[in-house]
């Protein structure tokens, strides 16, 4: 009966020791979002290409606010008493050459801006913890594609070197700004060349005023030519301010969003896909720790059994001395009742 009694605390114990050592899955979600609120570790501004539009949109309409104002100062630089279309002709070049190296960047920006979109819905699927980390992920998006090669890859039990991704993926993306980057290094340039052209004209103009002293022709076209010099170097210093800038910010946008994309293949994808010497090692050290624990508990728990089998017998033999006890005064009774009533005795 002891022997009976002790295995059943045992088993009881154990079952209630295991309840709380192993914890239910959606006990694991509510610690991870607690409340309703994500724990979310990854850190990228999921709206600076966005918010770098709209700075690029305001600056514009400033200069475009300025140049209205000062229209009268613009006409005489740029459009009155032109001699020649070397002018017009460099500032449109310097013009065209700001147009298409601007419309590139406002290309990538919103296709960085897609990205941060992407991404953060990609981090919010991990927090959720989502059946299909992709949901609501578009399939072209640099995070997209870097789930299906780490997914891929780890299906082939292929190791994963996450540098060599992000070199490549690095090396995609600089292609990107590559005419960006040949425009905002060309872009100065260009006016030091309508410089150096208007200048040249001065000096022929100076020539002709100096063989003849009397030429008007040749004071005016001094005059041009330092015009245009003037109105060449206006031209590539303003474009060049304004896209130098926005160029930075293009540069930090996609630093943004691959540093991004590094942190959440660190963070959600390696400990998905990546299988190593020492993270199997880590994870074999935490198992042994919740094992010594779990043995800790369980003596814990066999003392605790220990105590209560030894109160449960000390309770069962206190019992059994009351059943005695109460057995010996019932035979009192009895032979009372015997003797009161006159009744012959059972060995009679």
């Amino acid at each position: 009966m002891r022997d009976h009694v002790g295995w059943n605390l045992n088993l009881c114990v154990l079952r209630h020791t295991l309840s709380l050592s192993w914890p239910t899955d959606s006990g694991s979600s509510h610690n991870r979002t607690r409340r309703g609120i994500p724990l979310q570790i990854v850190t990228f501004r999921s709206h600076f290409s966005r918010n770098t539009l709209l700075l690029m949109f305001l600056v514009a309409l400033v200069i475009s606010g300025i140049a209205v104002w000062k229209y009268d100062l613009i006409a005489t630089v740029y459009f009155r008493d032109q001699l020649t279309a070397t002018g017009w002709i460099i500032n449109g070049a310097i013009v065209v050459l700001f147009l298409l190296g601007l419309m590139r960047m406002i290309t990538i920006f919103l296709s960085y801006s897609r990205e941060e979109r992407a991404t953060a819905r990609f981090i919010q699927n991990q927090e959720n913890e989502l059946e299909d980390p992709l949901l609501q992920v578009p399939a072209n998006s640099i995070i997209a594609s870097r789930y299906r090669v780490m997914e891929r890859l780890h299906a082939s039990s292929t190791p994963i070197n996450q540098g060599a991704l992000a070199a490549t993926l690095l090396a995609s993306e600089s292609t990107r700004t590559s005419f960006p980057k040949y425009i905002s290094n060309v872009l100065i340039l260009t006016g030091v060349f309508g410089t150096i052209v208007s200048l040249s004209l001065a000096l022929l103009g100076a020539s002709d005023l100096l063989e003849n002293a009397v030429d008007v022709e040749g004071m005016g076209l001094v005059i041009h030519g330092m015009s245009t010099a003037l109105s060449t170097t206006i031209t590539a210093i303003v474009c060049y301010l304004f896209y130098g800038y926005f160029y930075l910010k293009l540069t930090d946008a996609q630093t943004n969003i691959l540093s991004a994309v590094e942190q959440v293949t660190t963070t959600y994808l390696a400990p998905l896909f990546v299988v190593e010497q020492d993270t199997t090692l880590y994870e074999f050290t935490g198992l042994v720790r919740s094992l010594q624990s779990l043995v800790r508990q369980m003596q814990e728990s066999q003392k605790v059994v220990a105590r209560a089998e030894t109160r449960l017998l000390d309770a069962v033999s206190e019992y059994q001395q009351q059943l005695g006890q109460g057995q010996e005064e019932m035979g009192t009774v009895v032979q009372l009742l015997r003797r009161g009533f006159r009744l012959p005795d059972d060995d009679a």
